[in-house]
């Protein structure tokens, strides 16, 4: 982590009217509103009418740092992820808060994110939620180098660690302490840590309301200003670490080539530095979770711990969304994509009647290929896919002709 003179302030010139009434054109009606009952839509539509006014209460709340007791309240939505669906532990839990209090949010997000790309506050290989930087480049970055060792002939082995619960346990202080550490003016600091402070947050399930319940750590998902956080407290996660480490949010892979017995002390010890990291800053691995696959057909396969427990060996992780294997083959991640997107094909089929172009393209080009064309530029096996694209485009064509 790069540290700045605590006297560098942020630009005053991000908080104007006229940035306020850009936010306001831009907000998304289709979004649900806050625990505050004001639908974006009425925001969208009255813009011209209330950006002065809503500036106003901006620059007050910025300049005095007291933030609206509506923008510290949540109501708690649980997606559900994968797995049991009674396991309350499958569902991620996504804040719906304050839609005025987001368009805020957003303004000081910009801010901050110019304050980072200014200084360089966060190392390169956090590729998530900034600019530039997506999963694609995180996978296409990391395999790269994995690949390259293989086609060597070289032993490679990859940690996949994982953060259990990781945005909801950031502890406010240390994130607060971090913030400064790295320059952010005081008046950002007070803010966030007023927005962070006597938060509370209610679970909504088909319209019933839990009770509101106090809110101790973590950063609200669903806020706009709290995945930029989150990369903030975790920036010096890669410092002293000697493996190639790549990041995007929260998911985290650790790479070493593997030569000799160097090579595995040397991993290992990166693996017991990462585990101090977490102790300190009051953050936990679920080691259940955190794999090691073993790459190249020389691969000794040797054990490493986390937290003194040893980490499971894997076949196969699915990694951003990619399937990957330990021949980095894309053959089940290219299989896997074809069989959803044939589901959704079957649907639509099933669904809709007409087969007119302007209404089967549309759903064609939102809900098919998606499927098929997410992160294929770092497949090897991207040319299978492109087959299934053309074969299901043929038969949709076949399907409006007939």
């Amino acid at each position: 982590m790069q540290f700045i003179n605590k006297n560098l302030l942020i630009q005053s010139d991000w908080l104007t009217q006229d940035k306020v009434l850009q936010k306001l054109n831009n907000v998304n009606v289709n979004k649900a509103r806050g625990p505050d009952g004001i639908h974006p839509r009425v925001l969208r539509e009255l813009c011209v009418e209330i950006c002065k006014p809503l500036f106003l209460i901006f620059q007050d709340s910025f300049l005095s740092g007291i933030v609206p007791e509506d923008w510290r309240k949540a109501d708690v939505i649980p997606i559900f992820k994968k797995g049991l669906k009674l396991v309350p532990g499958n569902y991620r839990p996504v804040s719906l808060t304050s839609v005025a209090g987001k368009v805020f949010e957003g303004l000081l997000r910009d801010n901050i994110q110019e304050f980072i790309g200014r200084y360089n506050v966060i190392g390169k290989n956090q590729h998530g939620f900034m600019k530039h930087r997506s999963c694609q480049t995180n996978l296409i970055t990391f395999y790269e180098e994995v690949s390259r060792s293989i086609d060597q002939g070289v032993a490679v082995d990859v940690i996949y660690l994982d953060f259990a619960k990781a945005f909801d346990t950031v502890p406010h202080k240390r994130l607060l302490f971090k913030l400064r550490k790295i320059g952010l003016d005081e008046n950002t600091c007070s803010w966030i840590e007023n927005w962070l402070k006597d938060r509370v947050q209610r679970v909504v399930i088909n319209g019933t309301f839990s009770r509101w319940t106090p809110v101790v750590s973590g950063v609200p998902q669903g806020s706009v200003i709290g995945p930029i956080l989150f990369n903030l407290f975790i920036n010096n996660l890669e410092i002293g670490i000697e493996s190639h480490v790549s990041v995007f949010a929260d998911d985290t892979k650790l790479g070493k080539v593997i030569q000799c017995e160097q090579d595995v002390t040397s991993l290992q010890r990166d693996l017991d530095r990462l585990g101090d990291w977490a102790l300190k800053w009051q953050m936990k691995f679920n080691v259940d979770k955190c794999k090691v696959m073993h790459f190249g057909v020389k691969n000794t396969q040797v054990i490493y711990t986390l937290n003194g427990t040893e980490l499971g060996k894997s076949k196969q992780e699915k990694d951003l969304g990619i399937i990957i294997d330990f021949k980095l083959s894309n053959n089940v991640q290219c299989q896997t994509a074809a069989a959803k997107a044939s589901k959704v094909l079957a649907c639509i089929k099933r669904g809709v009647h007409s087969r007119d172009e302007n209404i089967i393209l549309p759903l064609y080009k939102s809900m098919v290929r998606p499927h098929l064309e997410y992160a294929v530029q770092c497949q090897t096996a991207a040319a299978k896919a492109s087959k299934v694209l053309a074969c299901i485009k043929r038969e949709f064509t076949h399907g409006m002709k007939t």
